[in-house]
């Protein structure tokens, strides 16, 4: 690979929005930064497709390890996405069809050489809560249904279950359901509205006392640390979005067994950032859209995650001009 810079564009949330104690975004960026590449900013709303070609409204972008100045962006250009060598995909769910079609117009950049991390057919195809089912050895029993009395049906064999959406993120619409079902039609009928919509029920795991283990994988190769995001008082959910607390543990023979069964599907999607959450002995999810806890790990543990990140990134685009 020459030694030119890479160019680096980022599409996410509004970065003065970002909270600047954990963003794994942010960590993102200062590693890029560092290395010396030049950084360009996009929102959602500034992506679009003209005669066939991906462009964006682009603000070049500095960032600082400032808690209170963390940022600093240009004047806004327009230019074809594939001027850039690379775009991270961190916009936040709910993967909803504003977020699809977004990636969508990022495959366009991504057919002219741009390399997408994570790749957009595997953005497309793989549902952070649905993918983890397509290794059921290693998940609690689960049912995905839009029909009231399955899920009834499903609360009465287990007793104790968790219900959510399937496109939410951060604890967002997640409900306890306890064996004496108090308030379980109100919930199917409100996240299923009305019978129409798909939502996840999961057998409980009381091991979520413990923690809801946050494990990151680059090119596949887990961390050696985990975050266990554990439940604040009266709660269920470990997201540190809901009050969670998080601490950075070892991986167990579990955990790595657990990676082994994902990693194959993980490397033949091209998938370069991952995140499982696991409880207990299962994992509950694979985040592959905007995986969080790189700042957190590294705060405790002196990792630099971002870091090893980007160089990836890096080996991968110098694999593509080798061969």
């Amino acid at each position: 690979m020459s030694e030119r810079a890479l160019r680096v564009g980022v599409v996410m949330d509004p970065i003065a929005d970002l909270t600047y104690k954990k963003d794994t975004s942010l960590a993102m960026l200062w590693a890029a930064q560092d290395r010396g590449w030049s950084l360009s900013y996009m929102e959602q709303e500034d992506l679009f497709l003209r005669d066939g070609r991906a462009h964006a409204r682009l603000r070049t972008l500095e960032v600082f390890r400032n808690p209170v100045d963390w940022f600093a962006l240009g004047e806004t250009r327009v230019a074809p996405l594939a001027e850039l060598d690379v775009i991270l995909m961190r916009k936040d769910p709910p993967v909803d069809g504003h977020f699809l079609n977004a990636v969508h117009l990022l495959g366009f950049a991504e057919r002219e050489g741009v390399l997408l991390v994570n790749p957009t057919r595997a953005l497309l195809e793989c549902n952070e809560k649905l993918f983890a089912q397509q290794f059921p050895q290693c998940c609690t029993p689960t049912l995905v249904s839009c029909r009231e009395a399955e899920l009834r049906a499903f609360h009465a064999e287990h007793g104790d279950v968790i219900l959510k959406p399937l496109d939410g993120m951060g604890g967002s619409g997640v409900f306890h359901v306890l064996p004496d079902g108090r308030n379980l039609g109100a919930i199917i009928e409100v996240l299923t509205e009305h019978g129409t919509r798909q939502i996840m029920a999961q057998r409980y795991l009381p091991e979520i006392k413990d923690g809801d283990t946050r494990i990151l994988l680059v090119e596949g190769e887990p961390m050696p640390f985990g975050l266990a995001r554990t439940p604040m008082a009266g709660e269920t959910r470990g997201n540190l979005a809901a009050g969670g607390t998080g601490v950075s543990r070892e991986l167990t023979d579990r955990d790595h067994w657990l990676i082994e069964q994902v990693q194959p599907m993980i490397r033949d999607k091209g998938l370069m950032f991952v995140g499982l959450d696991v409880i207990g002995d299962y994992i509950t999810e694979i985040n592959v859209t905007s995986p969080t806890c790189v700042r957190e790990i590294d705060d405790q543990r002196g990792t630099d995650i971002a870091g090893l990140l980007m160089d990836a990134i890096a080996r991968r685009l110098a694999g593509r001009q080798i061969g």
